[in-house]
């Protein structure tokens, strides 16, 4: 049976969304069908597409009571819309349906494990989020909830740990056909660790150790965990709340943790050997993996800030959006990132220059959209002294331009947005160490109306971040303090 507020958020997602023209949004991150969007849900393949659910409030572009929108895609770049998955309707969830994840039962079914919240009065005006861990079940369209809700809760978690800080389950299938997750939680001590949790049918839980302890290394908190093999080890990604920043390598605030090690199965413990940020550059959160057919492992990330929320106007008919899908692989005990293979067939109308001398600002015809694909290599001019700085800028007209900085001296790419046309003193730059050799860098420029992802050294590094400029300010220009050389191969979008 569906609720009544699962029906009315239902009818109301599917009225609202003819009120905003194909203009008005990217044309290849998704974007809440209606309202409010935040971490991606469940991220899985099933039925022959790929399903991704969100963090969702379809009644305003603001954070509200948790639902799961829900989108299918068979090239992760193309979506369409389904209806509202899940609503928090229930006397366990009714504050809330937080994050969570997707897999497939023997039977062919598709089984959601999510966070459900319930708020609990403390004292005075005092209330706290009580966070367990719940099933539904469902054909990809419509899911009922397991009826012996939650499956875990206060009782299944180590002595001492909070029930407040307790949520986003990443569930996977083992080998043998049983189950395990993942799901963050705080200790005793404040700091961030990740449970592990194992199930023979996916409905009936037990604790099997703590996979993780931050000991407050990285942050607080650590929320949306997700526990992979990739290339021979095994990967943990999470975000920490609460960060303090490490060189250039994690920033203030919210963050993107990745850490690479060996993982012992039989006893449910994890070593780590590398630890290095997802992303570097301003919107990047919550990432959520997902296994393809082909065996390529694809990461979806919500590509925004929580401290850069007032970036767009909640009158605005929605906010959020997600990142471009990017194929993962390790190298040299690195992960590494690269926009999925599928997006090259978007790719229309190349212009190629090459070898091009800049000095001072320099354009260069055919260049400039907001629906771009911009390869991009920078190095010094033969001959000449090494440039002081080089920096590429899009999204451009008279008054406004995003930019993106290289100086080769110090090793340092930043992104800056401050000019993109937002009013609110928000982060608006961030600064990455980069591998140069000799003032040569590689760029990988994409642009889809409200966003820009750089991809560095084929992968090597990325830096995300959300801008919001008026659509006719498509100018592309490029400027070097001293000489640089550049080559430029450029491709339109659709």
């Amino acid at each position: 049976m569906t609720s009544q507020t699962l029906r009315e958020a239902r009818k109301y997602e599917e009225t609202s969304e003819k009120l905003i023209g194909k203009e008005e949004r990217p044309d290849f991150h998704l974007t809440p069908r209606t309202g409010w969007m935040n971490d991606p849900n469940g991220f899985s393949y099933y039925k022959g597409r790929y399903h991704l659910f969100y963090q969702y409030y379809p009644y305003e572009s603001k954070w509200g009571p948790m639902h799961w929108g829900h989108a299918v895609s068979s090239d992760l770049l193309h979506w369409e819309y389904l209806p509202c998955a899940l609503a928090p309707d229930e006397a366990y969830d009714r504050d809330g349906i937080f994050s969570g994840s997707a897999a497939v039962l023997p039977d062919g079914r598709q089984l959601l494990m999510y966070t459900g919240v319930l708020k609990e009065h403390q004292e005075r005006d005092i209330y706290r989020e009580v966070q367990t861990q719940c099933m539904a079940v469902g054909d990809g369209i419509d899911y009922e909830k397991y009826e012996q809700n939650p499956v875990l809760d206060q009782r299944d978690i180590p002595e001492g740990s909070s029930r407040f800080d307790f949520r986003d389950p990443k569930m996977w299938m083992k080998a043998d056909g049983t189950y395990a997750c993942v799901v963050g939680n705080r200790p005793a001590d404040g700091s961030g660790q990740i449970l592990l949790y194992e199930s023979a049918d996916g409905f009936q839980w037990k604790f099997k150790s703590i996979l993780v302890s931050n000991h407050d290394r990285f942050g607080k908190m650590w929320e949306c965990p997700d526990f992979f093999e990739l290339d021979g080890k095994w990967v943990l990604l999470t975000s920490p709340q609460d960060m303090l920043p490490e060189g250039f390598e994690y920033h203030n605030g919210n963050g993107t943790l990745c850490l690479i090690g060996d993982y012992d199965e039989e006893n449910g413990s994890f070593k780590e050997m590398q630890n290095q940020s997802v992303d570097y550059g301003i919107d990047f959160y919550a990432p959520q993996t997902v296994a393809a057919p082909d065996g390529r492992r694809i990461m979806i990330g919500w590509m925004q800030n929580w401290d850069a929320c007032g970036i767009r106007s909640p009158e605005e008919p929605w906010f959020g959006q997600m990142s471009l899908p990017r194929e993962l692989s390790l190298k040299d005990g690195r992960l590494y990132q690269r926009p999925v293979r599928e997006f090259d067939a978007m790719r229309r109308n190349k212009i190629e220059y090459a070898d091009v001398a800049v000095s001072g600002v320099v354009k260069l015809d055919g260049i400039k959209g907001r629906k771009v694909d911009m390869e991009l290599t920078v190095r010094p001019e033969g001959g000449q002294e090494l440039y002081q700085k080089f920096a590429v800028r899009f999204a451009q007209d008279d008054t406004y331009y995003t930019s993106l900085s290289f100086r080769p001296r110090e090793s340092i790419l930043k992104v800056d947005r401050k000019f993109s046309g937002s009013r609110r003193a928000i982060i608006h730059q961030r600064r990455s160490l980069v591998n140069t050799a000799d003032g040569e860098l590689k760029l990988r420029i994409i642009l889809d109306r409200f966003s820009v992802e750089v991809f560095v050294n084929d992968g090597e590094q990325v830096m995300s971040a959300a801008m919001y400029t008026r659509q006719e300010a498509d100018g592309i220009s490029f400027f070097a303090d001293g000489t640089a050389n550049i080559d430029v191969v450029k491709y339109e979008l659709e």
